[in-house]
């Protein structure tokens, strides 16, 4: 099994087996950078694994506001909602970078947990997890000031997409100031009046869609 597949969440704890004949019902699609794979309001019965690129998952508010749930990247599932809840989405799902994934529809993925109980066990952490990461994004909007917010969410990234780069932290996220400011749930001009104060600080660099962290223990100070 490719080895990112392998690190999604529906596939721990499953038996490799199993795991590896799950694998080879899924179905390869690709995406070009800006495509909408999804949109809210759409009937959806089909979830997405992605093995390389990024996905950002979003919904608008009443007045037309476009807010950031998340930011999926390699070895991510999102979609599934609509498997177990058949319905219209509940966001809208659009391709950062071009994206390389695999789907697997409703049908198919309901005979597997007919015979395979764990796979439904695994997916059940997968949205308990996310339930928790909501239940924090809202308290974080609640009790923690933009620069708060902008700090967590960059050390959020970095967990996820960060990597070594001559003793520093390199996070490339791929996202404009303005998907940023998205994500925290802030105007574009706050999110970079924070950015520009954290770099003024000395505790991180901004180099177009990425970020060089000089400081991550100050940055996680400023995040609590």
């Amino acid at each position: 099994m490719d080895e990112t597949l392998a690190r999604a969440g529906i596939f721990q704890g499953v038996e490799p087996t199993a795991a590896e004949a799950l694998a080879q019902t899924l179905e390869p699609v690709e995406f070009p950078r800006g495509h909408v794979i999804f949109a809210e309001g759409e009937p959806g019965d089909r979830l997405y694994i992605i093995q390389s690129g990024k996905v950002k998952i979003g919904r608008k508010s009443p007045d037309g506001r476009e807010n950031l749930l998340n930011i999926a990247g390699p070895a991510d599932m999102f979609g599934e909602l609509s498997i177990f809840d058949p319905g219209p989405r509940t966001s809208t799902a659009t391709t950062v970078t071009e994206v390389r994934a695999v789907s697997m529809d409703r049908p198919a993925l309901r005979q597997w947990i007919s015979t395979r109980p764990e796979i439904a066990e695994q997916l059940l952490r997968v949205l308990a997890r996310r339930l928790r990461r909501t239940n924090s994004m809202v308290a974080d909007l609640i009790f923690t000031d933009v620069p708060g917010r902008v700090a967590k969410a960059l050390l959020q990234l970095a967990q996820r997409f960060g990597s070594q780069e001559a003793g520093l932290l390199r996070v490339t996220h791929d996202l404009t100031q303005e998907e940023i400011a998205q994500f925290v749930g802030a105007s574009r001009e706050t999110v970079n009046k924070a950015l520009a104060d954290f770099a003024h600080r000395g505790w991180l660099r901004l180099e177009g869609k990425s970020v060089l962290i000089l400081d991550p223990e100050r940055l996680a100070r400023r995040a609590r």
